[in-house]
């Protein structure tokens, strides 16, 4: 047989890309007949992955990166609303995305499909003009993928975004109702963030099977109740699918592996809220006192915040002395380490972590699970609250410290007393769910071996995928 080429197509931020990469270095490492063009659209504020790309490019010849020329485009909804802004800069690039596969179309013996990121879909109507099959790479969980497809149905009955008064929803892929208070910041947009996503969820069903960053028995209700609903595209879970190792030279991170390597097992809470992740000094002096009181062990990320308009993303302090209460870092120092940027997932995977206080965005939840680390929920924007409340009390996998937080009310303090609650709820050696997070490591590993339910759908999605370019 002949080799058939994938073009993907994802959204360029930093979780989207990498979580793309790796699912295409799986599908190559599976079937040596595919090989893999990704698209890499610029990120409107200039931040770049290229490093990590480059990488990838002189380590496996079967995936090539072709950057898509980039749309100098003003976008004033970005700070009225994230989710319709990225839409509107994404959809800018459509004719050039369409030029990139045109122009490479002597290098491909058969392009079998375009992938597209769930913020992408524009790009389906790529692959419609040109013939060629479209699927969707889902890099968050199926809970949420259920609530994104059940926006059309809320629509159909109330003509309008959801409001923060509304009751709670039932949504098929959650088995409780859902509140509103945990709903993404986007259900209630009425400057485009929730038309926007209705129109991503709406462009799903054009295509020929969603990929989903998850496995079946971590999310088993979500799973079943998409794969038995007849107006949705053919679901293949294939996770889970965690970042690459290895991030351990940039700066701090021989400082941090080597404390780490001191503490005793289990024994560190380890704080850290991703890459857009900032706190205002107030609420920093509540983590504060609450990280002193709970007496545990700590290594705690702190960056600087970025702008609102996210034109300017987080930083790294200088010092910590002037932002934190006075006197802390000297009576801590012999139990704690405060830190900028950290390696997550070489800390997570480290044997003195017993404890992850997260943002929950979802390819932390993979990689905390896959190292047996459970977590204390404190979302901070997108969709993580959602996710939070499926952690906590759908899959009980999660201690709930502040699942309705969000960054645009930071004005909200959460209290160090329930702060210091949650971290010790987390750290108890006898709360169960520090047993079903031991057992979903397990479960993690052995999904994507040889005959597990990720390494069959991979099987099956890769079979549909030459069946599907045959009848294109």
């Amino acid at each position: 047989m002949k080799k058939k080429q994938l073009v993907f197509v994802p959204a360029p931020v930093r979780g989207h890309l990498i979580s793309t990469v790796e699912f295409s270095k799986r599908l190559t490492q599976r079937d040596d007949l595919l090989s893999i063009f990704v698209l890499v659209i610029r990120h409107p504020h200039g931040q770049s992955l290229e490093s990590y790309t480059q990488q990838v490019a002189a380590s496996n010849t079967s995936i090539q990166f072709i950057n898509i020329p980039r749309v100098d485009q003003h976008l004033p909804e970005f700070l009225g609303s994230p989710e319709h802004g990225f839409t509107r800069y994404l959809e800018s690039h459509k004719s050039h995305v369409k030029n990139a596969i045109v122009d490479q179309s002597e290098s491909f013996t058969s392009l079998a499909g375009i992938v597209v990121d769930l913020f992408c879909t524009s790009m389906i109507d790529v692959a419609n003009e040109l013939g060629v099959p479209s699927y969707v790479y889902f890099t968050s969980s199926a809970a949420f993928l259920g609530f994104m497809l059940y926006l059309p149905i809320h629509y159909n009955q109330n003509g309008r975004e959801f409001e923060t008064s509304n009751p709670d929803a039932i949504i098929p892929t959650y088995s409780h109702p859902v509140p509103s208070s945990v709903m993404p910041s986007f259900a209630f947009n009425k400057v485009g963030g929730y038309s926007s996503i209705l129109k991503h969820a709406m462009k799903f069903k054009e295509t020929k099977g969603i990929i989903i960053n998850t496995f079946s028995e971590l999310e088993p209700h979500a799973v079943s109740q998409l794969k038995f609903d007849n107006e949705t595209p053919p679901i293949y879970t294939v996770g889970p699918l965690l970042g690459p190792e290895g991030e351990t030279l940039k700066p701090d991170c021989e400082r941090i592996m080597k404390w780490l390597d001191v503490q005793p097992p289990s024994s560190v809470v380890f704080l850290c809220f991703g890459s857009r992740g900032t706190f205002e000094p107030d609420q920093l002096a509540e983590m504060a006192i609450a990280i002193e009181q709970s007496g545990y062990r700590f290594l705690w990320s702190v960056r600087s915040p970025g702008s609102k308009d996210f034109t300017k993303p987080p930083g790294e302090y200088s010092s910590f002395s002037g932002i934190l209460p006075e006197g802390f870092l000297e009576r801590t120092e012999n139990r704690g380490m405060v830190c900028g940027w950290a390696p997550q997932l070489e800390v997570l995977a480290h044997e003195a972590v017993g404890g992850f206080v997260s943002h929950c965005g979802w390819n932390s939840t993979l990689e905390s699970l896959w190292h047996g680390v459970p977590i204390a929920t404190w979302p901070l924007y997108a969709e993580q609250q959602i996710c939070a409340f499926e952690l906590v009390s759908e899959l009980e996998l999660a201690v709930d410290l502040k699942m309705d937080y969000r960054m645009e009310n930071a004005e909200n303090l959460v209290k160090a007393e329930e702060i210091e609650k949650a971290i010790r709820c987390l750290m108890d050696t006898e709360n169960p769910i520090r047993k079903r997070v031991r057992e979903m490591k397990e479960m993690s590993r052995k999904v994507v071996e040889d005959e597990g339910s990720s390494f069959i759908s991979l099987g099956r999605l890769i079979e549909d995928i030459h069946v599907n370019k045959a009848k294109a």
